[in-house]
């Protein structure tokens, strides 16, 4: 989703909302059908009671990880030469129990990483914990800001420590798998726009062949790829950085994972920024989340087909929305009807056009190479699109990365299995929001036939010692809708939300932008906030 988490992209875009593969991002079940009035109080008293339990069990088990981490601390050596971190970032590991309410059952290890504050002692003020989304992304990257001076990070990586994690499943960290990774990112597959029935049949088969292998490769973890999880594991996390409360940035899906940390921890938390913000609704968890998603990304399709046409002295691609949007509609039925070098189909295409909408930075990419094609050149498309059978560990990692979005999405929230809800509700929205309704819905559709326990989501609130929170969010973001910054920031009194106004590229604190950038700096540097909240005018246009 988020990401995307979710799910994905351009090879790398491949790997960043992940949609493309089977579908996009999340969802939630409607309220059970109770046969009789007399018998439901008391069917949902027991269900409220044990989900209370089994919380209460959780929130001992996170305890007792907690302290043992706390002890233990991380032993930091120089990282394994394949992880591809050099000095003088280092790396360790975190043990936590795999299922909470069994804390001294099965243990699994986190891998961690971080670069040292770069200040003097009396600068430093712990550890900023970073999470980038997905579910299945992994933040162990984030530690290289301070190895390469990103600007945008001199200031606070005088004062933090700068710490990476991948996630329980993701990664380095007891990773689960759902079918082949070589399988997995084959190409040409089906057109995710269904012509018949038959279609769908065929969709509706791969992503229960999908669930399957999922259970199938990685049953015993599934259960436990939830979004509380993630959160204790983070406590955990923090125990063993020597942390007595957390500083934490997280982007798309980790500020879901923020925002259910908070909620499970308010007093655990010191500063928490949230940017680009998943609403924490529960009744949005997660699939009217992938809903909304469709048709905000449609929005910021547009927007890019502006800029496209705008720019037509650079990519000759039509001077109107409408006739860029055209070129789209050429170029997508010449790839179904013969895929493009023998590899790239509209499923394909999506997968590479949609990190234009996600970010940015790919704007220009994006057009140039779709430029070329219209040119004549269709070896520069295929080269961006087409997968790469020889980079077998690229591959492993975005099998892993959808392994790991499909499951925390189909463990934290109960889905429709109704199939004639999702084909109802995605008929319904993909003719006025064509471009990722029905690639987002075969992705999410394993969760309609998954083998293992759904939860009730957390009821995201604000409980006894919890800070204020920093909530940055742009305005015309397609894979976190504007909305879910503003149920979040009234769900956390206290915080303060800046809106970046007529912007929408995903994770806007990793933008130029002062306006931004420099709350951001004085938020994590002294606590402090605006008064009231802030409204910032858009970073800069892409250039062509």
């Amino acid at each position: 989703m988020c990401g995307r988490p979710h799910l994905r992209r351009t090879r790398q875009a491949s790997r960043g909302s992940r949609k493309a593969v089977i579908g996009s991002a999340g969802a939630f079940a409607a309220a059970a059908l109770i046969a009789g009035a007399v018998t439901a109080p008391a069917a949902n008293a027991e269900q409220r009671t044990t989900a209370g339990h089994s919380q209460d069990r959780a929130a001992k088990g996170a305890a007792i990880a907690a302290a043992r981490a706390d002890k233990k601390g991380v032993d930091w050596k120089d990282c394994p030469a394949d992880w591809g971190f050099a000095a003088p970032i280092q790396c360790g590991w975190v043990t936590v129990p795999l299922d909470y309410a069994k804390p001294y059952g099965k243990q699994i290890k986190l891998a961690v990483n971080r670069a040292a504050s770069t200040g003097t002692k009396s600068e430093r003020q712990g550890s900023l914990v970073y999470n980038p989304g997905g579910p299945g992304g992994s933040g162990m990257r984030f530690p290289t800001r301070v190895t390469t001076k990103n600007p945008l990070w001199t200031k606070t990586s005088k004062a933090y420590d700068f710490v990476g994690f991948d996630p329980r499943g993701v990664g380095h960290s007891a990773p689960i798998s759902c079918i082949d990774p070589q399988e997995f990112v084959k190409a040409p597959k089906a057109d995710p726009v269904p012509d018949s029935e038959a279609d769908k049949r065929a969709q509706r088969k791969l992503a229960k062949e999908y669930a399957d292998g999922c259970y199938e490769r990685s049953g015993e973890m599934l259960p436990q790829m939830t979004t509380p999880n993630t959160a204790r594991d983070l406590d955990v996390i923090r125990a063993a950085l020597g942390d007595k409360k957390l500083n934490y940035l997280g982007v798309s899906y980790g500020t879901y994972l923020g925002a259910v940390y908070g909620t499970l921890f308010p007093g655990h938390v010191r500063r928490i920024v949230v940017d680009s913000v998943v609403n924490p609704a529960k009744d949005n968890i997660w699939y009217e989340a992938n809903l909304n998603q469709d048709i905000a990304f449609e929005g910021r399709w547009k927007d890019w087909q502006d800029w496209v046409a705008k720019n037509d002295a650079t990519y000759h691609l039509g001077t109107t929305r409408a006739q860029v949007q055209q070129q789209w509609l050429t170029l997508r039925a010449a790839a179904k009807k013969s895929p493009l070098g023998g590899v790239v189909g509209p499923a394909e295409l999506i997968g590479f056009f949609q990190s234009a909408p996600y970010y940015d930075s790919s704007w220009a990419p994006v057009a140039q190479t779709w430029s070329k094609y219209v040119a004549g050149d269709t070896q520069a498309l295929v080269d961006a699109i087409a997968p790469d059978l020889s980079d077998t560990a690229g591959n492993a990692a975005s099998e892993n990365s959808n392994a790991v979005y499909t499951a925390v999405e189909c463990a934290d929230a109960k889905w429709p299995t109704s199939w004639q809800k999702w084909d109802k509700d995605n008929t319904r929205l993909n003719k006025d929001y064509p471009f990722m309704t029905w690639a987002n819905a075969w992705m999410n559709l394993p969760c309609a036939t998954w083998k293992t326990k759904q939860q009730t989501p957390i009821d995201v609130k604000t409980g006894k010692g919890l800070p204020s929170v920093l909530i940055v969010q742009s305005t015309r973001d397609a894979a976190t809708p504007y909305e879910g910054a503003v149920e979040l920031h009234k769900r956390f009194k206290g915080s303060r939300l800046i809106t970046e106004k007529d912007a929408g590229s995903h994770g806007v604190t990793g933008l130029t932008n002062p306006c931004v950038n420099d709350r951001v700096d004085t938020y994590l540097l002294t606590g402090k906030t605006d008064s009231k909240d802030v409204t910032c005018a858009p970073h800069a246009t892409p250039k062509p």
